[in-house]
């Protein structure tokens, strides 16, 4: 497993060396744009609209834009001061009960595993969490992006989540149409919950599947297998022609000369 991160846990004078590890793997099938006419993929370019040509990475800065059409540039400098200023630590700040987060502010999971040296006090803030009851919260910087996040006990190990900042998640009241004050009979009350009852069983992770995902293989694998398939053209070598235009030139410029023959006057008396 690849390791995405290296640190170190704190809390209080305690610090613990540790790595994280993507907890999970986007599975989504990757489909491409192709171009029906010779089943070639699409080709995306960034280009300038006001100079119109395609601009190269070199080209490229970044900007923020905080009013239409009206940016601060933002040197590389600028930001990697910033990250320097980033340390490899993830402070927990706070101790809290699980049950109090909402789920609408976790993000994405991490695996910790100890780094050299680390074993003892990674297992002695594992065990403390677990007869605690409690979860970690902390802040971390990975990619240049701060998260707050949650140190919680998953299995035998540590797992890191990162959260959404208060203000990154939107205000209920902004949905449209939320009903109020609808008056609900007791037998359609009862007959809702008698439903739930009879639908509720223990959550087993492995019982629930990607359907649409299997269904999409399923379809490419009997297009492949009926030799369904599409072989794209080649794109012409436009630096073959490139190649031969500056041989031709080097070839000219190289041609010996023709020494010009004038004929002397012949000078009268």
């Amino acid at each position: 497993m690849h390791t995405m991160w290296k640190g170190s846990i704190s809390f209080g004078l305690v610090h613990i060396p540790i790595k994280l590890f993507s907890a999970t793997e986007n599975k989504d099938i990757k489909l491409r744009m192709i171009h029906k006419e010779c089943n070639s993929p699409i080709k995306y370019e960034r280009t300038c609209p006001v100079c119109e040509k395609e601009v190269e990475n070199h080209e490229i800065i970044k900007g923020y834009e905080y009013e239409p059409g009206q940016f601060v540039l933002l040197e590389e400098e600028d930001l990697e001061k910033l990250e320097k200023e980033q340390n490899k630590s993830v402070e927990i700040i706070d101790f809290v009960k699980l049950e109090e987060i909402d789920p609408i502010y976790f993000n994405r999971s991490y695996f910790i595993g100890p780094n050299d040296n680390g074993q003892k006090a990674y297992m002695l803030l594992k065990q403390a969490m677990e007869q605690s009851g409690k979860i970690g919260i902390a802040k971390i910087t990975i990619r240049s992006k701060q998260h707050l996040a949650v140190v919680r006990v998953f299995k035998n190990a540590l797992v890191l989540e990162t959260i959404y900042f208060p203000d990154e998640v939107r205000n209920i009241e902004q949905v449209p149409g939320i009903p109020e004050n609808i008056e609900l009979s007791t037998k359609e009350m009862d007959t809702a919950i008698q439903l739930i009852e009879q639908l509720t069983t223990t959550f087993n992770p492995e019982k629930y599947t990607d359907d649409y995902r299997t269904a999409l293989m399923d379809l490419i694998q009997t297009k492949i297998t009926g030799n369904e398939v599409r072989t794209a053209k080649e794109a012409p070598q436009t630096n073959v022609v490139d190649l031969m235009e500056a041989l031709q030139a080097s070839i000219d410029q190289t041609k010996p000369k023709k020494r010009r023959t004038t004929r002397k006057k012949k000078a009268t008396g």
